[in-house]
């Protein structure tokens, strides 16, 4: 929208009602006035043409024309300055007579079609006015009143008037009024101006000023006298401009004041900021001398527990009864999980400063969460507690996790639970959300009859060092960690933790996992055919636990009778599972009473024991138990000794693949890796099967040889410093002699989609560490032409990867992910060859000083790369037995591929050194 200024404000007020009024007035008069000009001449023209027109009557009649001539002739002349003709019509409207010559009388004429009208017609035309008057007889003419009059008409007389002098005298008029029209805007024009000079010159004024005090010039004032409100605002405007200044001085002053004050605040602000430094450094030195401590401490604990694990297995190879293994296997179960506290106090500080990395490896779920309720089970039965594990039978056995920390998890809340509960149940329990595609989603649930947790107490339990009753006089000890650990390691698996709890009511606590399944055999499989069928009578009061045991044997096909106590009489069975509930025990005569009524109705008989009672199984089993097992049953011990019974032809179980023969093939075979100790033991299983085995320490010695001989089978490593080995398959493929030879990827990393991955970025198959025989000979019969006809069909679908269990020709090693050195590990890594053992383990010590050197380099500040020295250091712990150094091995080089430095992973590398120390230890006697 437009905006005017003032002045043309007061211009278009002052001149628009002079223009509008002078405009409508002047219209008005000067159209009276022309109108009124012609009604006078019109009159006139009346006044001298009927007096003619009576005056001719006579002439008319007597048709004299020089007395009508005469007549009109001087009508003309006594008016000549406004008539120009005058004619004389008949009744048959023919000229009679006409004062002068006319040009056109048919102007003058009535159409010939009209009659003579009887009163006084009047036309005008451009610039003439027509007047017709009637010659009647008797002189009768009149106006318009005078219409009824019925005289004979004689003729009729024209008259034709100038209207020059009136048009003339019209614009006299017209231009009259435009000349006072002009002269009132011109007078308004005058005024207007006056008005601007008064008004608008001071506001204009004014408006300087106000800019000029807004730009900062306060001390500028409106002087001289004005007009009334005019006056009134300068005086406005010269009182704000001294309030301004004044209120500046008075600012400028607080601003001076603030000035001085923050000069002061900052100087007090470099002290404390040099202060801040100071109490930082001594910060960051105080966490390093902690995780010092912290190392120190894991060092110092782990020696005096790793020699009671190492002297307690070395116990258990002696000959010992029953009990006496079941008290030595309870003090290694108690050491380890002593071991894994250690470790716990450890993960919380690393969990705090974002530095524990979890493993994704393959295990057996069912053996994982068994090994914990074993653990566990002493604990809770010493108070008199059931402790029940049930797991969904749609879960399948091999999952991709971290199986030690959901162990630690599970330990965590079990353990609480077994600390708040008096008596009841532990019911834990594992069930299947979701399944999709290569991923499941399972909840774990960990419920208690215990006292329960208030709703104020619930917000304080995963808070660290904090319990729920921190008070004096508390009854349950604990440093407050467990659940903080619990719920951050939960977190870091992408799950979450809940609870559910009300007072004295018992609680609830579940939390969720998402896992890769694999179908990689983490386990020897439990051959359960024989079981199909078979009856089973089983005895036991505790109703959670006897649904557990129940729906676990039934889903192997078993025909279960259940019964709370022992029957008086009973139907034959296959089997009898007598479960004794932990607390107080019945006389030994009272249960050896209960065996024998069970003998009488069963083929064999087995009892279930509390962890606190196993004493009672030397008793138990001279009285005719064919075996005893603790509480809670575990799966896989369950199942074997139900399916070893001696009167039932039980089916062996049948290997994978065939064994084949120990034969020699006539093949040439290249083993690619960059780590010598995984080179030798590759070279040597090879050596065995194939005629000639060349090595290659790296990716491009491999592409040489290639360009110089053909082999029949490559096994290639994939991380290699230079040349990776997906890199060097390629060009290997390039060449001429090597270009369709099958090369096999050999690799730690079990994770699902790596065989996938490999095989599309161009190898051949898959074999993970640490090489088996069995999967070594699967590899060679599958892509040599001898032997491909003797491949079952499991094999084609390609060969499992690695699992957490290290085999050899008939046996299953356990790995124990605690202990420093295991012979047992390393000789089934080197496929039972005690020799190629040893060397491997020396191969491994040598190597040792050469990495402490460089660590403890990188830890006095020097720049150095230790990512291909720990690199190498993880190779050659895959076949020395050394699964602690292992997986320390494999936490530093993870976190040194995500770019941290050495102060990120300076705990890690304290342990990484005392940790090698250890393995020279425990390894001394066997290199001896």
């Amino acid at each position: 929208m437009t905006k005017y200024g003032l002045r043309a404000r007061v211009f278009t007020l002052t001149l628009a009602p002079t223009l509008i009024i002078g405009l409508l007035l002047s219209a008005f008069f000067t159209m009276s006035r022309y109108r009124d000009l012609e009604h006078q001449l019109i009159s006139t023209g009346a006044s001298i043409i009927e007096p003619l027109a009576i005056s001719t009557e006579y002439g008319m009649t007597d048709k004299n024309r020089e007395a009508v001539r005469r007549l009109i002739s001087y009508a003309h002349r006594k008016h000549s300055q406004i008539i120009r003709s005058i004619a004389v019509f008949d009744a048959s409207n023919q000229l009679f007579v006409t004062s002068n010559f006319h040009r056109n009388f048919e102007i003058l004429m009535y159409p010939d079609d009209q009659p003579i009208p009887l009163l006084l017609d009047t036309r005008l035309n451009d610039n003439a006015l027509i007047l017709r008057a009637p010659i009647v007889t008797e002189g009768q003419f009149g106006s318009s009143s005078q219409s009824n009059y019925q005289g004979q008409a004689l003729g009729y007389i024209a008259l034709e008037l100038d209207l020059s002098a009136l048009r003339l005298q019209q614009y006299q008029e017209v231009f009259t009024a435009l000349m006072v029209l002009l002269l009132g805007l011109t007078l308004s024009s005058l005024f207007a101006y006056r008005l601007m000079q008064d008004v608008t010159r001071p506001i204009s004024h004014m408006v300087s000023v106000v800019d000029r005090i807004r730009r900062g010039h306060l001390d500028i004032r409106i002087e001289g006298e004005l007009l009334g409100e005019l006056d009134t605002l300068k005086n406005g405007i010269n009182a704000m401009a001294i309030s301004l200044s004044e209120y500046h001085i008075e600012m400028q002053q607080s601003i001076d004041q603030a000035t001085s004050d923050l000069r002061e605040t900052l100087e007090q602000l470099e002290i404390q900021n040099v202060e801040l430094d100071i109490a930082k450094k001594r910060a960051q030195e105080a966490a390093r001398v902690k995780s010092e401590f912290l190392a120190n401490m894991s060092h110092e604990l782990r020696t005096p527990l790793n020699g009671v694990i190492g002297f307690t297995r070395q116990m258990l190879k002696t000959r010992l009864s029953s009990s006496q293994q079941d008290y030595l296997l309870t003090i290694e179960k108690s050491a380890n999980n002593l071991l894994t506290i250690i470790n716990d106090i450890l993960d919380f500080s690393k969990l705090e400063a974002g530095k524990l990395l979890l493993e994704n490896i393959p295990f057996d779920f069912t053996e994982s969460l068994d090994e914990v309720m074993c653990l566990l089970a002493p604990s809770a039965h010493e108070k008199g507690l059931e402790l029940t594990l049930k797991i969904d039978n749609r879960i399948p056995a091999g999952l991709i996790g971290d199986p030690l920390r959901i162990q630690q998890v599970i330990t965590n809340l079990i353990g609480n639970a077994v600390k708040f509960t008096e008596r009841g149940n532990i019911d834990v329990s594992v069930e299947l959300k979701t399944d999709k595609d290569e991923n499941v989603e399972l909840q774990f649930m960990v419920r208690d009859t215990g006292i329960g947790i208030s709703e104020r107490q619930q917000a304080q339990l995963f808070q660290a060092f904090s319990q729920a009753d921190a008070s004096i006089s508390r009854r349950y000890g604990g440093t407050g960690l467990g659940l903080v650990i619990t719920q951050k390691l939960v977190t870091q698996m992408g799950g979450e933790i809940r609870l559910t709890s009300r007072l004295h009511q018992g609680s609830t606590f579940w939390f969720s996992l998402k896992m890769q399944k694999t179908d990689l055999p983490v386990s020897q499989p439990i051959n359960t055919s024989s079981l199909i069928g078979k009856k089973l009578l089983l005895i036991e009061p505790n109703m959670q636990a006897a649904s557990v045991v129940q729906q676990r044997l039934i889903n192997a096909g078993m025909q279960v009778t259940y019964r709370s106590s022992m029957p008086e009489d009973a139907e034959h069975h296959h089997f009898a599972l007598l479960c004794l509930t932990p607390g107080q025990q019945p006389p030994i005569a009272t249960l050896l009473d209960r065996v024998f009524k069970a003998e009488q109705i069963t083929d064999k008989v087995i009892v279930s024991l509390p962890a606190t009672e196993l004493a009672l199984s030397e008793r138990l089993i001279n009285a005719g138990v064919s075996a005893c097992l603790g509480k809670p049953l575990a799966h896989r011990k369950l199942f074997e000794v139900l399916s070893n019974a001696p009167d039932d032809q039980v089916e062996q179980d049948v290997p994978l693949l065939p064994e084949p023969a120990q034969t020699i093939e006539p093949l040439t075979v290249m083993a690619v890796d960059d780590n010598p100790a995984n080179l030798k033991l590759i070279a040597a299983l090879l050596s065995e099967r194939v005629e000639t085995v060349i090595t290659a320490t790296g990716g491009r010695k491999a592409v040489e040889y290639a360009h110089q001989k053909a082999f029949d089978l490559i096994f290639m490593d994939i991380q290699m410093p230079e040349m990776d080995g997906v890199t060097a398959c390629q060009e290997i493929h390039k060449t001429e002699l090597n270009h369709t030879t099958p090369v096999i990827a050999v690799t730690a990393h079990a994770m699902a989609g790596e065989r996938e991955r490999l095989i599309n970025a161009g190898m051949d198959d898959y074999l993970t560490k640490p090489i088996e025989e069995r999967i070594l000979q699967q590899i060679l019969a599958k892509w040599t032409t001898s032997s491909h006809d003797a491949i079952p069909a499991e094999a084609e679908g390609g060969i499992a990867a690695g699992v957490t269990e290290a085999s050899s020709p008939g046996q299953t090693v356990a790995v124990n992910q605690n202990i420093s050195w295991d012979w047992e590990l390393a000789l089934a890594q080197a496929a039972g060859k005690e020799d190629l053992a040893k060397d491997m383990l020396q191969m491994l010590l040598d190597f040792m000083p050469e990495v402490e050197m460089l660590v403890n380099e990188a830890l006095d500040g020097k720049d150095i790369d230790l990512w291909s020295t720990i690199h190498k250091l993880h190779g050659s712990c895959a076949y020395s037995g050394v699964p602690r150094l292992k997986n320390l091995c494999h936490t530093i080089e993870t976190q040194l591929k995500a770019n941290s430095t050495v102060g990120d992973i300076e705990p890690e590398l304290y342990e990484l050194v005392d940790e090698m120390n250890n393995v020279v230890k425990a390894s001394k006697a066997y290199r001896h």
